[in-house]
């Protein structure tokens, strides 16, 4: 149940650099504690640390939670004034250090690495790069460029396949999650082997660091959710940049990311439905889920709000995939996905259940509108985690015994085109 006191409090504390308290607030009201009543006098009187933009991501491998340790005992007596300050400030200490193991308890391992920027992001974990024959095909080619606007600067990389003669092809844009690189996302995804086998350009915006400390989107951000302005325009920019300078069919341009690529994702087809034919969305969060750090974590924990509907013209046939057992982004955000694509037009449901050889089980939703046209296809994987379905282990953040996520979204988008 929400308060909405603690919420406002929590977004205050944010706004001030108190991530820790924050966050403590936040984990309080989501297991239907009552916040304690010096929360907000404690916070102010705690020195705001520089406030970076946070980090919304988290891998999704459970462990074993441990229990947390009672506290050293107190003296009965404080001896002098000074003693006081001592204990007040190793009790401040042990309440941050327990609200960092709460947030790891609730949000996977490196929920202090993925969920708050500046909090014990110095040394992430590394991967060995993906070597260049996980990447592409051979015969292909696999470039970097760049983008600039007011909203700043982006590179990427592009995918070019080997049939490729000057006649239009789609193209497919590539929104990597946290940490990831566009090598990475290729490697794992193998969007590339497919888009060669169906001719199509794939390219892939870089998220910085300087941008997220994490390199995530900035899904979260109400200025990063709005046409024209913030990391939509670039993502855009990118997008008719390609369009530009290659044979893009323009009818058939389609965007898709995983976690807060999959939001940023949705997001663009929010803001830009004239520009993409169809969205992929991977263990992502609805456009208008969250718009600042407090009800980001509450729309991972719960599932978020409803977001923006879109009406029958800006509807932008979508497809899903979210594994029932991610502890990172909560499944019910699938569901609002779907729901602010479809919400507007009358549909008929159909359900097929399958099972992947020696993988997940799933259950694919599709709907359909009154002329027999698929608006939306939702793929849950039973018993799958924070990760790319049917992805391959050259990459980060995959799962290679789940239904082969690139093959059935490339297979989607190529169902769809704009409208003339």
């Amino acid at each position: 149940m929400l308060n909405p006191d603690i919420v406002r409090e929590a977004t205050r504390l944010t706004r001030s650099g108190q991530l820790v308290e924050a966050t403590a607030l936040l984990q309080r009201m989501l297991r239907g504690e009552t916040a304690p009543a010096t929360a907000a006098a404690g916070a102010a009187r705690t020195k705001p640390a520089r406030l970076e933009p946070p980090t919304i991501d988290a891998k999704a491998t459970r462990i074993a939670e441990r229990e947390r340790q009672p506290a050293p005992a107190r003296p009965a007596q404080a001896k002098s004034a000074q003693a006081k300050s001592a204990q007040t400030k190793s009790a401040q200490t042990e309440s941050a250090q327990a609200a960092s193991v709460q947030a790891r308890k609730r949000f996977g391992p490196r929920a202090d690495i993925n969920a708050f920027a500046g909090l014990g992001l110095r040394h992430p974990i590394r991967r060995a790069p993906p070597a260049a024959r996980e990447i592409a095909p051979e015969g292909t080619t696999f470039i970097e460029g760049s983008f600039s606007n007011a909203a700043g600067r982006r590179s990427y990389k592009l995918f070019t396949p080997s049939r490729s003669k000057g006649e239009p092809l789609p193209l497919v844009v590539m929104l990597h999650g946290c940490t990831q690189s566009p090598d990475d996302f290729a490697a794992g995804t193998r969007m590339n082997f497919r888009a060669d086998e169906q001719s199509c350009f794939v390219v892939y915006p870089e998220q910085p660091s300087g941008a997220n400390q994490a390199k995530c989107w900035n899904w979260f951000r109400s200025g990063d959710q709005q046409r024209d302005g913030g990391e939509p325009s670039l993502i855009a920019g990118i997008t008719r940049q390609i369009m530009r300078k290659h044979a893009v069919d323009p009818k058939r341009v389609y965007v898709c990311g995983l976690s807060a690529g999959g939001a940023a994702a949705a997001i663009m087809a929010a803001t830009y439905p004239d520009l993409y034919a169809a969205i992929g969305v991977h263990s992502g969060l609805a456009c208008g889920a969250a718009r600042d750090l407090p009800s980001a974590l509450v729309a991972m924990r719960q599932g978020g709000g409803a977001g923006v509907t879109a009406d029958a013209r800006s509807a932008v046939p979508t497809i899903v995939f979210h594994g029932d057992s991610d502890t990172t982004v909560h499944p019910d955000n699938a569901d609002r996905i779907v729901a602010q694509s479809t919400e507007a037009a009358r549909q008929t449901i159909s359900v097929v259940r399958g099972q992947v050889p020696g993988g997940h089980a799933y259950t694919r939703t599709m709907q359909t509108d009154p002329g027999g046209k698929v608006t939306s296809e939702h793929w849950t994987i039973h018993g799958a985690g924070h990760a790319w379905s049917g992805g391959s282990p050259a990459g980060s953040y995959t799962d290679p015994k789940g239904p082969d996520a690139t093959r059935e979204m490339l297979r989607f988008f190529l169902a769809h085109s704009l409208a003339s």
